[in-house]
């Protein structure tokens, strides 16, 4: 029997709505029905295979039934304490949470490497940073948009550009603005970098947003699911700016055909930001733009899972859970098939 353990962020205690602004509350609110979505999706394939013993945490704004094994934060005692006391209690920890302010990676040092089931803490380090990520991306020959500084830019050849500023660590498309003009854009990366909040200034690329859904194995990478996000510009500016806010409704699961031309376009791609970003494992999310000239322009690497999993596995048809501990090298049974890879299982 293996024990695992998994952890997502936003239900599992990590921030406490009653410290939250009010401004941020909605924003805050669909966050946690978005992590609890990837949570309740994980922990059901998980319970669909023998010989696996799930618990997961949750809070004390959450009612969960008792027939589910949870468990929450003692009183006082902070998220990594809390993480590295549990999961020392089982055999592997599967933890789901956001890259901002190096989170993902200090919970990786809390799990540790032995029990830790996700890419490695250097592939998470990179991928953390979308200015690094990009740069590791452009020196591999994969189409990005660079993070660039205010003034490196004197004319990108398209008349009409329109630039993002946004958190170098962040996620969901939280803070991010677009800009009309390159002055204002820089004035807003100034103003942000002025009070240590880490930005990063890139070109907007105009196109169809898509993600895809990797599982991704010490040799191999198999490309599951090619996903439509939505995500716009609806015309709201933010206030006091002269910026558009970037508005993210959701993501559509398994939209584009694999197997045609722009799916094994999508998979060369996908196999060159595995090769170029080593230590990438389990599940990975590649946020792209299909833009009508250039093609796929790589905009961020998620070195966990991802709002497309909730629903994935009936989508597709398969256990992703289980594909997933198999790329780690987990044992696992199912019915009457053991399922194992064993150089990478733990004794």
């Amino acid at each position: 029997m293996t024990k695992l353990f998994v952890y997502e962020y936003l239900t599992g205690g990590g921030i406490d709505p009653a410290l939250a602004g009010e401004a941020s509350l909605l924003d805050l609110s669909a966050l946690v029905v978005e992590g609890r979505a990837m949570r309740d999706a994980l922990v059901k394939d998980l319970l669909e295979l023998d010989s696996v013993e799930v618990t997961f945490a949750s809070s004390r704004f959450e009612t969960v039934d008792p027939a589910r094994s949870h468990c929450k934060a003692l009183p006082g005692e902070s998220i990594t304490a809390f993480v590295a006391r549990v999961a020392r209690q089982h055999d592997r920890a599967w933890i789901i949470a956001p890259e901002c302010d190096g989170l993902l990676l200090r919970l990786h040092d809390s799990v540790g490497s032995a029990r830790w089931l996700g890419c490695s803490k250097e592939a998470i380090r990179i991928a953390s940073s979308k200015s690094a990520t990009a740069a590791c991306m452009e020196a591999h020959g994969i189409a990005v948009t660079p993070a660039l500084e205010p003034g490196e830019i004197a004319d990108t050849g398209n008349p009409r550009a329109r630039w993002v500023v946004k958190p170098d660590d962040g996620a969901g498309g939280l803070d991010t603005f677009v800009y009309d003009d390159f002055t204002d854009a820089c004035t807003e990366y100034e103003s942000r970098a002025a009070a240590g909040r880490n930005p990063v200034l890139q070109e907007w690329v105009d196109g169809e947003p898509l993600s895809l859904s990797l599982v991704c194995g010490e040799h191999d990478v198999e490309l599951a699911s090619i996903n439509r996000q939505l995500i716009g510009l609806p015309g709201v500016t933010a206030p006091g700016k002269k910026a558009h806010v970037v508005e993210f409704s959701g993501v559509e699961v398994d939209q584009i055909d694999r197997h045609g031309a722009q799916g094994r376009a999508l998979d060369a791609l996908a196999r060159q930001v595995v090769a170029a970003l080593p230590g990438l494992r389990g599940f990975v999310g590649i946020d792209l733009v299909w833009h009508s000239q250039r093609g796929p322009v790589v905009i961020e690497v998620n070195p966990r899972l991802t709002a497309a999993y909730a629903g994935l596995s009936a989508r597709l048809g398969r256990n992703l859970a289980g594909d997933l501990l198999k790329a780690h090298g987990v044992p696992y049974e199912c019915g009457a098939s053991t399922h194992a890879c064993a150089s990478g299982a733990r004794s």
